[in-house]
């Protein structure tokens, strides 16, 4: 009677309001929603949106029904993710979500070919952002993950500290001089997140302290902050696990205590004892002493 696909594209509809808003979030045509939608209705005999000048709303049908179709349309999500789980399984993949400058780090710290020296049947995919990923929506099967994190849902063990300063390069300290104090800060061109990162704690601790300082730079990740560092447009606050690393730059302030964090492996509860996950997991807690230097510095 139903196709199940159809329902995607009604669920949308009610969830979005309208379905010009409906294609956005679907990545289809606007004319794709209608056409579904109605065909939906013909199949079920009854209208389930009202259609007039100012768009769409849903008729007394279709807000009944809206209720059971999102329980539909949720079961067929869990099902296509146990679909992808098991698929990866089987191929032995483990998706590790983490911050793009670690990848690099882990790989010349010789971890992640230990790894697949000890597990030779299994592949780490990296699925590399500075933003934090659903884990408990699949988006990923683990995370490296520094800072405050609000998933109580999440199976966790403490690695190692992240900690942070402050930087700049020498051409810039030697043409605008250094700060001696947090406060001074207000008085240097500073470097910064952007708005897709306004969450994170450096976002954060520099609108703490410098609330009407304008920034010369805003960058969507830590990788950025540490090149428009590198390229003498300002002071950034940078993890000292990267920025150490970098001769043309220099610490002038630091560590930061409010910026200081701790890193953790984590993982939803449902993988934590999954083989491939497992394996992971546990190489990574066995390692902590090897990660320390590579995740603090």
């Amino acid at each position: 009677m139903v196709e199940w696909d159809d329902l995607r594209y009604f669920v949308s509809l009610g969830r979005e309001g309208s379905t010009l808003a409906a294609s956005r979030a679907l990545g289809v045509d606007q004319s794709t929603v209608q056409r579904r939608v109605a065909a939906l209705e013909k199949r079920l005999g009854r209208p389930l949106v009202a259609r007039g000048q100012s768009g769409y709303r849903l008729t007394d049908f279709g807000r009944a029904l809206l209720g059971p179709a999102q329980d539909v349309h949720a079961a067929v999500e869990r099902f296509e993710q146990s679909v992808a789980e098991a698929v990866r399984g089987e191929a032995g993949v483990v998706r590790v979500t983490c911050p793009e400058p670690i990848v690099l780090r882990l790989q010349r710290a010789g971890l992640v070919d230990r790894f697949h020296a000890r597990h030779p049947g299994l592949r780490i995919e990296f699925l590399v952002s500075d933003r934090y990923m659903d884990l408990m929506q699949g988006d990923a099967d683990v995370a490296l993950r520094s800072g405050d994190t609000d998933d109580g849902e999440l199976v966790g063990r403490r690695i190692a500290d992240s900690i942070w300063a402050v930087y700049g390069s020498r051409d810039y300290l030697a043409a605008h001089g250094r700060p001696a104090r947090v406060e001074d800060l207000r008085q240097h061109a500073l470097i910064g997140l952007d708005d897709s990162m306004s969450r994170h704690r450096a976002a954060a601790w520099l609108r703490e302290i410098a609330p009407d300082a304008p920034l010369v730079a805003r960058n969507g990740s830590v990788l950025g902050l540490l090149h428009s560092a590198k390229a003498g447009l300002g002071l950034a606050p940078l993890p000292v696990a990267i920025a150490e690393a970098e001769p043309d730059l220099e610490r002038v302030l630091g560590p930061i205590p409010a910026l200081r964090r701790i890193w953790r492996v984590l993982t939803p509860p449902h993988l934590r004892h999954e083989p491939r996950v497992a394996a992971f997991f546990d190489f990574v807690v066995a390692e902590a002493e090897a990660l320390a230097p590579v995740l603090t510095g």
